[in-house]
């Protein structure tokens, strides 16, 4: 059934809920040879080490969305994983496993699927390299496919997958205990007689089981939005439609729209709404509105902050720059794994800064490791060509290498040689112009450039004036000794730097912190100073936080995790935003409310992996202090009132088969000390299919620029820790007002679509 016929109300209720939905997804294997060979199936080798090449069946799955494959001597024990879950493909020896083997297998044969969040890599090896060509590009058609689908479609699989997990004798049917069976995986609590109710309605044949059309009917049944409808039915002049009069109303006094909302309103009409009548009526059915409020249109999130919005002209130190603390590390700071897929997982996730930390390595190669652990070594050769590789990809402005330098002269010009060799003109080598300004240049004029943080023999002054002549090696005073050593090592040797490393280090030398006043008095724009999280923290409290802020006006400070976080767990960053720290290094591997916060403050302006920090932050006359905003003279707090509606299909987080979702909603505002708060609704008793609170949460802002926002979705349980079920963390400023969806990630930051909760979002000014 259609709906491009009339409007709802000249449809029976039936019909109204059956919109056009494909159950068996979209088929994208037709006249495609790449997929119908995948179809088919392939036998590869699955390579996890030089010594691991294990021969594996993998063949694609009729629903062209998942991966199935398995060992031929295990029986009937198989694996999937969903094309959803791949982020790219690499083609060649382009991972540390495959490159190991390359002398015994051919780059054609090769290729890496890379998996989004922190899943490890698949590496294969297949028979011929047409065969690979097959995999390679079949794979990054379905990918490309993926990311084109619309909501409807997304909607389409969704629901496909969910039939064919409940259709246990795969008849094409479904009987009323296969139904039942579905409704506790979907995370649904219904008393069976509600559920016969539905099944007997939806069951038109009358056989006692459910087809394909016919469930699609059941769950359209099952998923009826009251909380929308109400919405739609207060905006609508009779009560079946939205002329484009209501839906402008809508617009501007819901979703509070300025500008020309008229053509808004038109615009969303002609996306949205799937019945012609409709449109040529100019007209939006609740469907249409439905599709509207589920897109990123209807998000919490403003599309206008999505893409680069912000002055990227100010100097570096104006910057909130996303960073990465041991970026070589996947896992613990003493026996974990280092790997290049650090660096390159970081960089492809907007990361600006990324940390290498340099030993002597054997054969005069230096190499990439936590010193003094069981963590495994990397060289720094290979380091350096995947940020090269990588640094680009996502992100035009300038990534800065943050090097902790524990080689000998030797190596370290070792080092340089690979720098300047590998990475050529991206690399930083001279001031722009050949000239030395008072202040540290842009994100614009630095863009497509590599910067070396790194200890420096003597200034920029020097460098640019020839001073220092054709000096080999210079002596690093303790003064100059980088701040990257850990507050708890109480001696600081001074160590020979070459001039080759040195001359790599143009606007970030890293440099001691001795004081405030000390740093004020003897300003170096291009100085860089350093501190552990715990050493941040008590210049905060001796200092007071207006000095950190001002000393960040001028010159970049990096915090780094305290080395007692063996773990790689992360501290809270909003503490060193609030003092203007540009650089606040978070382990990348490790997920968690650091990394939400981190993922959320670079969401906007393009995910460039730069923030322009507030004017009050820029300007060292200003003085703010955290502490007291109030205290600003363009102090303006405001009131954030957000009720939380509802929530649609959230995902069971509990294995046990009658286990269903208690969720409820927590509120975070994350930012200056007077603004952090928590608020909570209610919980609802065994519904995570559909849940309603309609609970209202008020917060008082006094530093609106700062807040972040992170909603929480959590399985309550009052025996014991609540379950993490998903989140979503934005600026403040990023937020729309109106009725609004927010959908949901997974710890790890990935989707998990369609898993959303529905919203409703005010923010006044504090009278």
């Amino acid at each position: 059934v259609c709906c491009s016929g009339a409007y709802r109300h000249m449809l029976t209720p039936e019909e109204r809920l059956l919109l056009p939905f494909n159950l068996g997804g979209v088929n994208r294997s037709q006249g495609d040879d790449n997929l119908q060979s995948m179809l088919v199936g392939t036998v590869m080798r699955k390579i996890k080490s030089r010594t691991w090449k294990k021969q594996r069946y993998f063949k694609l799955q009729d629903d062209c969305m998942t991966i199935w494959y398995k060992s031929k001597k295990a029986g009937n024990a198989h694996s999937t994983f969903s094309v959803n879950d791949v982020e790219a493909i690499r083609e060649g020896h382009q991972s540390e496993v495959l490159l190991s083997i390359a002398d015994e297998f051919p780059a054609d044969r090769c290729f890496t699927l890379v998996f989004r969040s922190r899943r490890s890599n698949l590496d294969l090896v297949a028979e011929s390299a047409e065969e690979a060509q097959s995999w390679i590009k079949g794979m990054r058609k379905l990918i490309e496919s993926l990311e084109n689908m619309g909501e409807r479609e997304k909607l389409d699989q969704w629901i496909g997958d969910w039939f064919k997990k409940a259709d246990k004798n795969n008849d094409g049917r479904m009987n009323f205990k296969e139904v039942q069976d579905l409704l506790r995986m979907m995370n649904v609590d219904m008393n069976e007689h509600h559920a016969l109710r539905l099944f007997m309605m939806a069951d038109k044949s009358q056989t006692g089981s459910l087809e394909d059309d016919e469930f699609v009917l059941f769950y359209k049944m099952l998923t009826e939005r009251e909380d929308i409808l109400r919405v739609f039915q207060e905006y609508s002049t009779d009560g079946q439609k939205l002329s484009q009069s209501d839906l402008e109303d809508f617009l501007r006094e819901e979703q509070l729209e300025r500008g020309d909302v008229h053509q808004h309103a038109q615009q969303l009409i002609e996306g949205y709404e799937p019945s012609d009548t409709a449109k040529l009526l100019k007209a939006m059915t609740f469907d249409g509105f439905l599709m509207y409020l589920g897109s990123s249109e209807g998000s919490i999130f403003n599309p206008q902050r999505r893409g680069i919005f912000q002055d990227m002209t100010r100097p570096l130190c104006h910057y909130f720059i996303s960073s990465s603390h041991n970026t070589y590390l996947m896992e613990d700071q003493l026996r974990g794994q280092s790997s290049v897929e650090g660096y390159i997982r970081a960089l492809n996730r907007g990361c600006r800064c990324v940390e290498v930390d340099c030993w002597d390595g054997a054969n005069g190669e230096p190499i990439v490791y936590h010193g003094h652990t069981l963590t495994s070594k990397i060289l720094f050769k290979d380091v350096v060509n995947a940020v090269l590789n990588y640094a680009f990809k996502v992100s035009e402005y300038p990534v800065i290498l943050s090097i902790e330098n524990h080689c000998c002269v030797e190596q370290q010009r070792v080092m340089a040689q690979h720098l300047n060799h590998i990475l050529g003109d991206k690399l930083l080598k001279s001031t722009l112009e050949g000239k030395v300004s008072s202040r540290l240049p842009s994100p614009e004029d630095l863009k497509g450039k590599i910067l070396v943080k790194a200890k420096k023999i003597g200034g920029l002054e020097e460098n640019c004036n020839g001073i220092l002549g054709d000096s080999f090696t210079g002596l690093v005073s303790d003064e100059d000794e980088a701040a990257e050593i850990d507050e708890e090592n109480l001696h600081r040797d001074s160590q020979r730097l070459s001039k080759e490393l040195s001359d790599c280090v143009v606007y970030c030398k890293s440099v001691h912190f001795i004081s405030f006043r000390h740093s004020q008095s003897h300003f170096k724009f291009y100085e860089v100073t350093s501190f552990t999280e715990s050493k941040a923290r008590k210049h905060l409290r001796e200092a007071g936080e207006s000095e950190f802020v001002c000393h960040n006006s001028r010159q970049l400070t990096r915090i780094y995790p305290t080395g007692f976080r063996t773990d790689s767990s992360n501290f809270n960053p909003q503490e060193m935003w609030n003092a203007g720290c540009q650089i606040v290094a978070l382990n990348f591997q490790t997920a968690g409310e650091g990394m939400d916060l981190n993922d959320g403050l670079f969401s906007q302006n393009g995910q460039c992996g730069y923030v322009l920090k507030p004017s009050f932050m820029r300007d060292n006359e200003k003085r703010f202090d955290p502490d007291m905003p109030q205290k600003r003279d363009d102090y303006q707090p405001v009131v954030l009132t957000i009720q939380v509606i509802s929530g649609q299909q959230l995902p069971k987080v509990n294995i046990k088969k009658d286990s269903i979702v208690d969720p409820l909603v927590r509120v975070e505002i994350h930012g200056v000390p007077m603004d952090q708060a928590k608020q909570e609704t209610r919980y609802i008793e065994n519904n995570g299919f559909n849940p309603v609170w309609y609970d209202t949460l008020h917060f008082t802002i006094h530093a609106p620029e700062l807040a972040i926002v992170r909603f929480v979705v959590e399985d309550y349980d009052k025996t014991s820790k609540n379950d993490f079920v998903g989140q979503y963390t934005l600026p403040l400023s990023c937020m729309q007002q109106g009725y609004r969806h927010i959908h949901l990630l997974s710890r790890d930051g990935t989707s998990i679509s369609p898993s959303s909760l529905f919203v409703h979002v005010r923010i006044k000014d504090l009278e």
